[in-house]
């Protein structure tokens, strides 16, 4: 039982010695060929942040699998191998997805950039205009309301609040408010209605 301990204990020893003579032999290849991992990458890829992400990940990958390096071939080699390898993976992922610049230049002359021919996903300034207007209309015809129906019409519809909610801030009944707002909003279509009614065709 002892000897079986001793032994135990004297390869975790041996394996503790090997790993750090290894990662100081990783240090030293870095500190000489670190340029030319980057130089590797970059041949790949064509882009010295996606080169320099390759041989971040690269270098990562090797020192949580130092116990791997078997000591077969030199460790700059088998370093230069990971580093291919994590390149050839970006390129991979990268051949899925395209990118375009937004500066990007098209068209017959070279004319438009990508940024220019964007759809704006707001309203445009002429949509704008109209609703401004059209809520200033509105506003008008509420004010011919009486206050009462204005009041309701006011907490329900232009402020969103519940049948319930408004009932408690006006100190009615539910009904009462559903009501009130149905005769608000049937004397607002009967302005509007005289409204357009009244216009120059």
């Amino acid at each position: 039982m002892q000897t079986t301990e001793s032994y135990i204990g004297s390869e975790q020893r041996l394996n503790v010695h090997i790993l750090e003579k290894e990662t100081r032999e990783m240090q030293g290849v870095l500190s000489a060929s670190l340029p030319s991992f980057y130089r590797r990458a970059y041949r790949y890829l064509g882009n010295a942040a996606d080169a320099e992400d390759a041989v971040q990940d690269a270098l990562l990958s090797a020192y949580r699998n130092l116990d791997q390096f078997k000591g077969q071939a030199q460790m700059s080699t088998w370093l230069t191998t990971i580093v291919t390898n994590s390149a050839l993976t970006q390129l991979r992922r990268r051949s899925r997805r395209t990118h375009v610049s937004l500066d990007e230049r098209f068209g017959e002359e070279q004319e438009y950039c990508v940024s220019e021919r964007l759809a704006d996903s707001g309203p445009s300034p002429e949509d704008e205009c109209i609703k401004s207007e059209l809520h200033a209309r509105l506003m008008q015809f509420v004010a011919e309301l009486s206050p009462s129906l204005r009041k309701v019409l006011q907490l329900r519809d232009l402020d969103g609040l519940t049948t319930r909610e408004a009932a408690q801030i006006l100190g009615v009944a539910d009904v009462t408010v559903k009501t009130q707002v149905s005769r608000a909003r049937a004397k607002l279509r009967r302005l509007m209605r005289a409204a357009l009614d009244a216009r120059p065709r």
